[in-house]
């Protein structure tokens, strides 16, 4: 069904994608509007809305979105801009960039965390590392 490594979900911002438990892609995906994923995804994500990923959901590769509410699996990078919440059944394996987190208990997350304005910043940016390990007192 797609014939190219980089998929173009939609255009429409009111729109929702979904990729169904059962359903693997593997790839770069670019998404406008939200993404919900309960399959498996291995590759880039980049998603202009928010992401929700469900229990059965899992993605290896880096992550980038405006807000992300996590019930399943990440084992990568991931990037959110504004909101990222962490379910009690998620798991975390990588290094977070976020604005704002919020996690319930039990969820489990192995990496680092940087929180705070800069994330904006780092996004496109993947050779400053420096910029991406400063706290929200030292700015």
């Amino acid at each position: 069904m797609f014939s190219k490594n980089t998929k173009s979900m939609s255009s429409d911002s009111s729109s929702v994608n979904l990729v169904a438990n059962g359903t693997s892609i593997t790839g770069d995906v670019k998404s406008n509007s939200d993404l919900r994923i309960d399959g498996v995804m291995q590759g880039t994500l980049i998603v202009k809305g928010k992401l929700v990923i469900g229990p059965s959901g899992r993605i290896e590769g880096e992550v980038e979105c405006q807000n992300a509410d996590v019930s399943g699996e990440i084992k990568g990078k991931i990037s959110v801009s504004e909101l990222l919440m962490l379910r009690s059944s998620a798991k975390i394996n990588g290094d977070i960039f976020t604005g704002k987190i919020s996690i319930e208990p039990d969820a489990q997350f192995t990496g680092t965390c940087s929180m705070g304005g800069v994330v904006k910043n780092i996004q496109h940016t993947h050779d400053s590392q420096g910029a991406g390990q400063k706290t929200a007192a030292n700015q």
